[in-house]
């Protein structure tokens, strides 16, 4: 039996530049070792140019006077606010017109969505039509036609459209009226946070009681009424303890109520719209993805087509739907950013915007805005995981 002369004896490790694991750990160390002295050559540089143009570094320029005005603010705020303020006020901003476009593409989704599977020929085409319309044209382009071909082509104030003597619509906006409220409006929202934890507390107690005896409670509609209906028994015990500021055209303009500014009715049109159009997809997909059986058992126990897709398909879908929902969500809050094309005062454009400009913090701005975005996105991201997991099947 011949021997190679240069065999390894049996037992003995081979050298650590043939020891596959070693050359790996060598490798890793190397790459971690070049990334470290890149940042280090990338943070020197921008300390050496940031010095060479007199430009100083930290955060205290937030405490500076921002001196210019935002045409919406929830909070208070003038031009001698702070650049701080600037900033929570674009954070507001990106918020409202994020969460009210999330609630309005969910309904607008979930209904075209459905449409799309009707037996009605008609109303199926209409849905395979808008969403076929909408989620192929840019979203960039969708603003731009809301905002320039639809809200500015609107008359001017004195001739604005009317609906009732309440609401009045023109090219400088939607105009509502105002709540006022008096002494004794703090129990209604009270009152109103009682009767949602009462709702849950009764919702989960039908649940368990229909698992043990069968026994189904309407407890959706008696959660519905005291949601509802206990703060309006509240607001008459209390004496109606609101008024309301009817706007008013004075000279050229709508003076009191409140001012919906058509760059924020434009972004949250077209987001909505956009984002419905993927959404309803989304959800004709999770639908269809439920066996046919499901359904034909339901229709062999004679149940109306409405209960058949609220206790039976829909319940199963949502375990399809959730996972690409939650994408749709936070594409439609990270695309709130194009706002600054029409000039909404969201974070972007009042901070990394305008507040940038004047202050040259760019870094400081620049990472202040990625972590807003980035926390959004990630809470956003849990909460939906979390309800997900709700819905999930529990293996047995």
């Amino acid at each position: 039996m011949s021997v190679r002369p240069n065999a390894r004896p049996v037992g003995q490790k081979p050298p650590f530049w043939r020891d596959r694991a070693k050359r790996a750990l060598i490798f890793q160390c190397l790459l971690i070792a070049a990334v470290i002295a890149f940042l280090f050559y990338v943070v020197g540089n921008v300390q050496d140019n940031l010095s060479s143009r007199g430009i100083t570094t930290g955060f205290g320029f937030l405490s500076n006077t921002a001196g210019f005005g935002i045409v919406q603010s929830l909070i208070d705020y003038s031009s001698q606010s702070t650049y701080g303020r600037t900033f929570f006020v674009g954070l507001l901003n990106t918020l409202l017109v994020g969460g009210l476009g999330v609630i309005a593409a969910t309904i607008v989704g979930f209904i075209v969505g459905i449409s799309r599977l009707s037996p009605n020929w008609l109303i199926a085409k209409l849905a395979a039509a808008y969403i076929e319309t909408f989620r192929n044209i840019p979203l960039l382009l969708q603003i731009f036609f809301w905002y320039f071909a639809v809200l500015r082509t609107l008359p001017s104030a004195r001739d604005s459209l009317a609906f009732g003597e309440a609401f009045f619509l023109n090219v400088r906006g939607l105009y509502l009226p105002q709540p006022l409220f008096e002494s004794g409006f703090g129990l209604i929202p009270v009152t109103f946070v009682i009767a949602i934890i009462a709702s849950v507390a009764l919702v989960i107690w039908a649940k368990r009681r229909q698992e043990a005896t069968g026994k189904r409670l309407p407890a959706y509609w008696i959660s519905f009424a005291l949601i509802f209906g206990l703060p309006l028994l509240v607001m008459f015990a209390t004496g109606v303890p609101i008024t309301w500021e009817m706007p008013e055209l004075r000279g050229f303009n709508f003076r009191g109520g409140i001012t919906v500014i058509p760059e924020f009715l434009a972004l949250w049109f077209a987001l909505s719209i956009y984002t419905a159009s993927f959404i309803a997809e989304i959800v004709r997909s999770g639908i269809q993805a439920i066996s046919h059986g499901q359904t034909e058992a339901a229709q062999a126990l004679s149940l109306p087509r409405n209960l058949v897709l609220r206790l039976v398909v829909i319940p199963q879908a949502l375990r399809v739907i959730i996972p690409p929902l939650t994408s749709q969500y936070l594409n439609l809050i990270k695309n709130s950013s194009l706002a600054t094309a029409i000039g909404y005062p969201d974070l972007v454009s009042v901070f990394a915007g305008t507040t940038l400009n004047q202050t040259g913090q760019a870094i400081e701005v620049i990472a202040m805005t990625m972590a807003v975005y980035l926390t959004i996105s990630l809470l956003v991201s849990m909460f939906m995981n979390w309800f997900n997991a709700r819905v999930a099947l529990v293996e047995r």
